[in-house]
């Protein structure tokens, strides 16, 4: 259909209608003051009230396994993903050596706490010596005081007299000399018990040093946890310090979350945290909270730190980890590992916290499997030094 003049014009007409072009320009306005206000509500509510970075890892404490004595590997009872619980045997090593210090120093034990009853009975034996020794001597005196007025009346010849002097002077002697030989052999006894003999408690030490070792000939699982990197072969010849596997604890994990340093200005320990993973796809939220901030950058504590005092210079923005915990509760139903990677968004709405821990935390790891080996060997030690007090004899003597 062709155009007539007369439409044309109408058509330019209305293109050049000042309220039609006023009424189009207050449209696009107002979509753009529109688009404005959209976004600043956004950045008021929503962006400014959060920090959100995908640089993060969750980390965990991996407890390193080695051994603390040498010996042959003769038995390895788990492996790479097994779980294990505190106190449970991993490795056995060859208990031959071991078995034969551990007699040698339990005999020794033995034996000291016999010689320290020896020593005890040489004292109460000593005592009676100086005793007699002690009647001897008034016997000699008594003698010679009853033979004095018969020289006077010239009764006794001087050489009795004499002779009795003799057996005064000699019986004296005697009893200093026993009185000696009793404190020697008091000063071995003296002040202690049997069981807090010198002697005893060093042959304790070391029947006490001997049973430990024989026991780290089995080597246990410190903490509860998942293995990982078991390198230790059976058979193989260990030496101690040598690393055989690692045990690594998914309970109290965290997540190390590396922002910019311009991030940083209104982050706060004890503010709550909310963070997905890829493991789970995003449908698993997990909820934390910042418990520490870095106390430096990356790169300062890089193998070869950066040298920025140099003529060619270069601005690269940095990052500092910032720690946050996860909620036990939530990783028993949705576990994660150690490594993965992480989003974590920071509430940050509240800003009036602290900056630095100002206080010491609890021990991120410890325990006490060690601490029932050393119990055992002061227990086992008791039982002998028990054995070998006698019948008549207890400690406390």
């Amino acid at each position: 259909m062709s155009t007539t003049p007369k439409d044309a014009n109408d058509s330019g007409l209305a293109a050049k209608d000042p309220a039609k072009r006023s009424r189009a320009l207050l449209i696009v306005a107002t979509i753009f003051v529109l688009a404005g206000l959209t976004w600043f509500v956004l950045w008021f509510f929503v962006f400014s009230t959060r920090e959100n970075t995908d640089n993060a890892y969750i980390g965990g404490n991996q407890v390193a396994l080695s051994s603390q004595v040498p010996g042959t590997v003769v038995a390895i009872l788990t492996d790479d993903t097994q779980h294990v619980t505190a106190g449970q045997v991993l490795v056995k090593l060859d208990p031959t050596d071991a078995d034969v210090k551990l007699r040698q120093a339990s005999s020794a034990l033995a034996q000291a706490v016999r010689q320290v009853r020896q020593q005890n009975d040489s004292v109460s034996e000593a005592d009676a010596t100086v005793a007699a020794r002690e009647v001897d001597l008034r016997k000699a005196q008594a003698d010679l005081k009853r033979h004095l007025p018969l020289v006077a009346a010239q009764a006794e010849s001087p050489e009795t007299v004499q002779h009795m002097r003799d057996s005064v002077s000699q019986a004296q002697a005697t009893l200093n000399a026993a009185k000696a030989q009793a404190q020697s052999a008091r000063a071995a006894v003296e002040g202690t018990d049997i069981a807090n003999n010198p002697n005893v408690m060093q042959a304790r030490a070391n029947f006490r040093a001997a049973w430990i070792a024989a026991q780290r000939n089995t080597i246990v699982a410190p903490v509860d946890g998942y293995v990982a990197q078991r390198s230790v072969q059976l058979g193989a010849s260990i030496t101690p310090g040598q690393q055989l596997m690692t045990v690594v604890p998914l309970h109290d994990l965290w997540i190390d979350a590396n922002f910019k340093e311009n991030q940083l200005r209104h982050i706060r320990i004890g503010q709550p945290v909310k963070i997905s993973t890829d493991l789970y796809g995003g449908s698993v939220e997990y909820h934390g909270k910042v418990i520490g901030l870095g106390a430096g950058t990356g790169s300062v504590f890089s193998l070869l730190p950066a040298q920025n005092a140099t003529g060619n210079w270069i601005k690269v923005v940095q990052r500092v980890p910032v720690r946050i915990a996860l909620d036990n509760n939530e990783l028993d139903q949705h576990p994660l590992r150690v490594g993965l990677s992480a989003d974590v968004t920071v509430d940050i709405t509240n800003d009036k916290g602290p900056a630095l821990a100002s206080a010491p935390a609890q021990p991120p790891a410890e325990t006490s499997v060690y601490d029932q080996v050393a119990a055992q060997a002061e227990a086992e030690a008791e039982k002998i030094i028990r054995a070998n007090l006698g019948t008549s004899t207890d400690a406390s003597n």
